[in-house]
């Protein structure tokens, strides 16, 4: 089953359960991955997928931030709740030492030693951690401590 397929059967139950805020969080990911879909005039592959409900992450975390600097606790929530529904459609998450692993095998690949040259191990990294959720920017802050 595609995901905009497993999304749309999630948004039905949500309506039948009369679970508005869960039914605002999947017609928001439905829209995005739609609007992908028509952009590219061609049906989504996962990577496509993905990087789709990555980027609805990062809005979620950036907002979330936001509402808590910005003295709204309640918003802040609301946009976790959401943050929380979009992480479940997506693959688990690298463990620390998977990441600890790419990292050094990408470091050794690469022969790089300056953090100068550190898109490279970053793309080296990523390649090796396909398929699973990684956090571009804890990713990146990895890299760069082993670097230094």
């Amino acid at each position: 089953m595609s995901l905009l397929d497993q999304i749309q059967k999630d948004m039905v139950a949500a309506m039948k359960a009369t679970d508005q805020a869960r039914l605002d969080a999947l017609r928001m990911v439905k829209a995005a991955l739609k609007k992908q879909e028509v952009d590219a005039m061609k049906p989504l592959d996962e990577g496509t997928e993905l990087q789709v409900l990555n980027m609805l992450v990062k809005q979620r975390r950036e907002a979330a931030d936001m509402f808590r600097k910005g003295n709204r606790p309640e918003l802040a929530e609301r946009e976790e709740a959401e943050l929380k529904l979009i992480e479940s459609y997506m693959p688990a998450a690298p463990s620390d030492s998977e990441l600890e692993a790419a990292i050094s095998a990408a470091i050794s690949e690469t022969g790089v030693t300056s953090p100068k040259q550190m898109g490279v191990v970053m793309k080296a990294a990523q390649a090796k951690l396909a398929g699973k959720r990684v956090d571009g920017k804890s990713l990146s802050d990895r890299v760069r401590a082993k670097l230094a």
